[in-house]
């Protein structure tokens, strides 16, 4: 496939038609209580998004509507009044963009991590698709402490890391709507490591293909991290071939007792998001602990 399709395949991309579903309750609630942990320290830190999108999504929108995944996702657990202690922070903030009770909007990563920045903290966006940049670039209109760059999402690994803070979180949440993105992943996050060793890096990705899967983890596994914890939330059981069945996140460098936090959240995920009981939720150290 030459340059150019390539260059249309990422712009066809909508995270509108997926937002809220059970995939970006789990990457969500993990990303809030990274920010929450590294918020913890005196010290200031970047938050730096390479794959940003709009920054808040309407459901009521006909692309959201279109597959309704939100249904299987947030909307289940949106009225919920028994989730654990760590995942209150995440639903308070999908409860503040609807005030009025009533499930609509849904904020992104960037929503979410904004409402956790101090006055010293700093958040770096990067957006391929152009409209969409200047959607998000109107959502943070104004607010000095948020940069938007309409660019490749692991060139922003480059043009922001190290940062002047000396402490990071970046998360990679790439669309996979390219081949070989695993091999891009990993490239990029050997560079961003090679630059700031001691960054938190949250890389989200779907298991769709396990094969590809594996191998991906083998490599970072494989890379000379010291620190390597993968997450993991399916709600189909592995044989289920009819979409994403799942996803995980490796945290390169996770906070202290990260791992612990996150184990009771996505028990509780699980029992709540899994369909007649299938698949499965894991917090596993691949390298580490």
């Amino acid at each position: 496939m030459d340059i150019s399709a390539i260059g249309l395949i990422v712009l066809a991309y909508r995270h509108l038609f997926h937002a809220g579903n059970f995939a970006d309750v789990f990457k969500h609630a993990l990303l809030v209580q990274l920010a929450l942990s590294l918020g913890r320290k005196d010290k200031p830190f970047l938050y730096l998004d390479s794959h940003a999108g709009i920054g808040r999504y309407d459901l009521n929108h006909a692309w959201a509507r279109k597959n309704g995944e939100y249904r299987n996702g947030i909307a289940r657990i949106f009225s919920r009044t028994d989730c654990p202690d760590a995942l209150r922070p995440y639903l308070e903030a999908v409860h503040e963009e609807n005030p009025d009770g009533q499930l609509r909007f849904y904020p992104g990563s960037p929503g979410l991590v904004r409402r956790l920045l101090r006055d010293t903290d700093r958040m770096a966006l990067a957006e391929l698709n152009r409209a969409d940049c200047e959607r998000l670039q109107n959502e943070f209109a104004g607010d000095r402490q948020v940069q938007v760059r309409n660019m490749d999402g692991y060139q922003a690994l480059k043009a922001f890391l190290p940062p002047q803070e000396r402490r990071a979180l970046t998360l990679v949440d790439s669309s996979f709507d390219r081949a070989n993105e695993f091999r891009r992943i990993a490239d990029g996050l050997a560079v961003a490591c090679d630059r700031f060793a001691t960054g938190v890096y949250a890389i989200w990705y779907p298991l769709m293909d396990g094969t590809a899967a594996r191998g991906f983890e083998r490599r970072i596994s494989d890379s000379g991290l010291r620190k390597l914890l993968k997450l993991e939330l399916s709600v189909r059981p592995g044989t289920w071939t009819d979409g994403m069945r799942g996803c995980a996140m490796l945290v390169v460098n996770p906070p202290y007792e990260f791992d612990k936090t996150a184990l009771p959240l996505l028990h509780w995920l699980w029992k709540a998001l899994s369909i007649d009981g299938g698949g499965r939720y894991q917090v596993k150290w691949l390298v580490g602990d």
